[in-house]
């Protein structure tokens, strides 16, 4: 159980590894500790037992991105090859974590998500928004480029021209207009994004979940290879899987008008 005062905790409960921001009083801005301890988080819910993950917040703001008060103060104090090199060190490995896990990965966004904010949740398979919810490109309103694999996942979600357009004129959208152009997949009352990000979570916890994981590699494969390639790819995807006790198990469901039960191998 982690101290529930941590800047960032993690719990598994139902099979289901919880992923919490808990800067609230800070916007869940993420100075260097935070970033630390949310990159080790996203490590063990990729290495430990739960089968699928939620990322979410405490507080009013899902995440800011950079802290910029700490960020100033090293500007001024610290080498720029240091200051920077939090993107190799943290953003990065965080966001890779995040897309590439064998689990599927749920963001339940409780407030704004701006900058690496944003990044964090397009890192992740599902995005669930609260009605007050708002996402902002922000990272051109600040004379800097982009992170936390925003380059990579932004256009995949809206297009190329929308991203650019998002990107170079950041403006904050709300949840509606960011789920009509599909960043989120769904909004719901701020009083419901717990309950309904731990319904699908629980779900997906029960899945076959060696598929998901396929599913989730198959289309990072395919996003930057050719179709050839790609079809190679998910004939390995298909061996893997349909060598599994859940595929075999399912198909006997099936044959026998039963539901079927996975274990997760």
């Amino acid at each position: 159980m982690n101290d529930p005062q941590a800047a960032v905790t993690y719990d598994v409960t139902e099979s289901v590894g919880y992923i919490k921001l808990n800067r609230p009083e800070a916007m869940n801005s993420l100075d260097r500790a935070t970033k630390e301890a949310l990159r080790d988080a996203v490590e063990d819910a990729a290495s430990g037992p739960a089968r699928a993950v939620v990322l979410t917040a405490s507080g009013r703001a899902f995440c800011v991105g950079q802290d910029l008060r700490e960020h100033a103060a090293s500007l001024e104090s610290t080498s720029l090859d240091e200051v920077w090199s939090t993107v190799q060190r943290h953003y990065s490995p965080i966001a890779r974590g995040l897309a590439t896990m064998d689990k599927p990965v749920i963001a339940a966004i409780n407030g704004v998500a701006a900058g690496a904010g944003a990044g964090l949740a397009f890192a992740c398979d599902f995005r669930i928004s609260a009605e007050s919810a708002g996402f902002n490109l922000a990272f051109t309103g600040i004379g800097l480029s982009s992170d936390t694999g925003t380059s990579w996942t932004l256009p995949r979600l809206v297009g190329v021209a929308k991203a650019t357009e998002l990107m170079m004129t950041p403006r904050t959208l709300d949840a509606q207009e960011a789920l009509a152009l599909g960043l989120v997949s769904k909004v719901v009352p701020d009083g419901e994004l717990a309950a309904e990000a731990h319904e699908l979570a629980v779900r997906l916890a029960a899945g076959p979940t060696v598929a998901y994981a396929a599913v989730r590699r198959a289309l990072l494969y395919g996003s930057t290879h050719s179709l050839d390639e790609s079809l190679d790819f998910e004939a390995e995807m298909m061996r893997l899987t349909g060598g599994t006790e859940d595929h075999r198990n399912a198909v006997s469901a099936f044959l026998a008008k039963e539901k079927p039960v996975f274990e997760g191998r």
